[in-house]
């Protein structure tokens, strides 16, 4: 049942306009302005019957107030009055009025103008709501267009507009470019689930690090950005990040993968390294390449880097001063052992080579094995892998490359080598590890093939 307010100083106006209408609406009736909005303090209703003349606070000082309180701004209201002049009527519409009522009442046309008023806000009320769910849908789906569908985090061309828009109004703070060493073999491992998993898990973690006025993003694959904004010190920055990587790299460790994952991130700072997001952007990429190539697992700012190059471009120096420099951080024995990433560049360097000169070149793929396919603890098969980096250092020469592909296999260059002589390296590096390793737990077996001059490095699966 409809509810409806009266204001009328007339208590014998009151009770003809409740007798109308008591047996179709609840009837609440006042007879001062000040009544009627204490009344609404509290409570509320579907319609106003307003008396325009009332002592203390005439009618359309009482519509003012109403209109003025958001809570019961809505509540559609009619006047009562005996003047129904044209220019009364004119004043009330103007007031906010939807309709008057010309006194003494009429009962029919009390009731059908109440009735009409009633059945317009309950369409304009229905009207309302099916715009504001048609906006929230459209804002849905605009939000979702700019959103990474597996982490929730914002696409890359969402955070581009919206960095840029911050640091237009002036905003300060710090680009993070944050990538996961090793993903790829988790993937490659674990499964895809597994690795899906992951980065969520890694959003979760850059939601709990972030704070409002912050952008977070999924660049794609395992490479994210985070806008972390109103910061200047770099101790704070450099703490954050700090807290980002131990924070990943302890959810990694629990998960127990065997894949010698860990987490880089590379910081630009604003204005100081950018100002927009693109040269932000380029210059924390930069920074991460920079951890990428120190041993990862770990934050490096892209200002650090470049005064570093400033330092270097104001001290010339002949070739045979590099040529020393370049050369200090080679033991000058053994072979060349590296990283995955690196050693995908100097794989490729070597095929051009094999293009180029004709000359033979084998590959060796190292992979564990365990005795009669027991399962092995990965703290024992890291141990094997280390006794056979060892062998591998100690039996090549220092133009041979290793990498350690996966923590079951590890692959190996040998320069200038036929097969046959591949595989007796081969054989002799395996029997190098047996007289290393006291275990008995892990062994190894290999392959061998030559690089072909028109191949590339793809990882093996």
């Amino acid at each position: 049942m409809k509810h409806i307010l009266i204001v009328d100083d007339n208590k014998a106006n009151l009770a003809s306009a409740r007798v109308v209408l008591c047996d179709t609406y609840k009837i609440t009736a006042v007879t001062m302005g000040s009544q009627a909005l204490k009344f609404l303090e509290n409570n509320t209703c579907d319609l106003i019957l307003l008396d325009i003349n009332m002592p203390e606070m005439d009618g359309f000082e009482v519509m003012e107030k109403i209109k003025a309180n958001e809570r019961c701004s809505a509540i559609p209201i009619i006047f009562l009055t005996a003047d129904n002049d044209a220019e009364t009527e004119n004043r009330c519409l103007e007031a906010g009025a939807l309709d008057f009522i010309a006194k003494p009442f009429v009962a029919s046309v009390m009731r059908s103008r109440i009735s009409r008023i009633l059945e317009l806000e309950d369409m304009r009320r229905k009207l309302a709501d099916k715009l504001e769910q048609k906006i929230k849908e459209v804002t849905d789906i605009k939000s979702k267009s700019q959103q990474d569908a597996l982490t929730g985090l914002w696409n890359r061309a969402y955070t581009e507009m919206s960095v840029n828009e911050l640091i237009e109004n002036g905003t300060v703070g710090a680009l993070f470019m944050i990538d996961m060493d090793n993903f790829k073999a988790i993937n490659d491992n674990y499964g895809h689930i597994e690795g899906d998993n992951t980065l969520k898990m890694f959003a979760d973690t850059m939601r709990h690090f972030s704070k409002d006025g912050d952008v977070l993003c999924r660049i794609g694959g395992d490479e994210f950005v985070m806008f972390v904004s109103g910061v200047t010190s770099k101790a704070e920055i450099g703490n954050l990040a700090g807290d980002i990587i131990s924070d990943l790299c302890y959810k990694i460790e629990q998960k127990k993968f065997e894949t010698n994952s860990s987490v880089s991130i590379g910081i630009a700072q604003i204005p100081g390294d950018g100002g927009d997001f693109s040269t932000a952007y380029n210059a924390a990429d930069k920074a991460l390449y920079y951890v990428k190539q120190n041993g990862k697992n770990s934050y490096h700012f892209f200002s650090e880097q470049r005064e570093n190059e400033k330092t270097r471009a104001g001290n010339l120096v002949d070739l045979e001063y590099l040529r020393e420099v370049m050369s200090r951080a080679d033991s000058g024995k053994g072979a060349y052992q590296l990283e995955l990433d690196s050693f995908h560049h100097v794989y490729n360097f070597i095929r051009r080579f094999v293009e180029r000169s004709g000359r033979e070149v084998q590959t060796v793929l190292f992979t564990v094995v365990t005795d009669d396919n027991t399962v092995v603890e990965s703290e024992e098969t890291e141990i094997a892998l280390e006794m056979m980096e060892q062998a591998i250092y100690t039996s090549l020469r220092r133009v041979d490359v290793s990498t350690r592909y996966s923590s079951k296999q590890i692959i190996v260059i040998l320069m200038d080598a036929n097969k046959e002589n591949g595989a007796l390296v081969a054989q002799r590096i395996i029997d190098c590890f047996n007289r290393l390793y006291k275990g008995k737990k892990v062994s190894f077996e290999y392959g061998i093939a030559q690089m072909d001059r028109n191949e590339r490095f793809v990882p093996v699966q």
